[in-house]
């Protein structure tokens, strides 16, 4: 079961129940533990997101990056606001052909109008297998 903040915008934490965090996320069985602006992990099967030599996508691995980065960002901009994704960059580290993959999210700039958030993917053991960096901007929701 994931855990939320408790100061967590409702219209936004129904929006992360009610999807998953998106459609993206729910084929690839991306699976949210925690979630909050400063830290959040998620973790995601390797089967079903291999690539043609039967590693771990590499966009998988930024897929899993950058929906932490978001969910991370837009529980940060706060009720009436929300975050779209400006940068995303990924080093790949270590390949894995099977297992499950964690993604550790910690938030590197809270600002006002930008967040900026490191993602670390490891395996099963511990060890790193890529890092994503991403910074989102902070917008107001339209009136309406």
């Amino acid at each position: 079961m994931t855990k939320f903040p408790d100061d967590i915008d409702p219209v936004m934490l129904e929006i992360i129940r009610s999807t998953n965090g998106g459609e993206l996320t729910v084929k690839m069985g991306v699976e949210y533990l925690e979630v909050s602006a400063e830290y959040s992990v998620a973790r995601m099967p390797v089967e079903g997101n291999r690539q043609v030599i039967g590693l771990l996508h590499g966009g998988a691995h930024v897929v899993l990056g950058e929906s932490l980065g978001s969910i991370s960002s837009a529980i940060h901009a706060g009720p009436g606001r929300y975050a779209v994704g400006i940068e995303i960059n990924a080093t790949h580290s270590r390949s894995i052909t099977e297992g499950w993959v964690t993604g550790t999210c910690r938030a590197l700039s809270l600002g006002r109008t930008l967040a900026t958030h490191e993602i670390v993917m490891t395996d099963e053991a511990g060890r790193r297998l890529s890092t994503v960096r991403m910074t989102n901007m902070l917008l107001d929701r339209p009136a309406g």
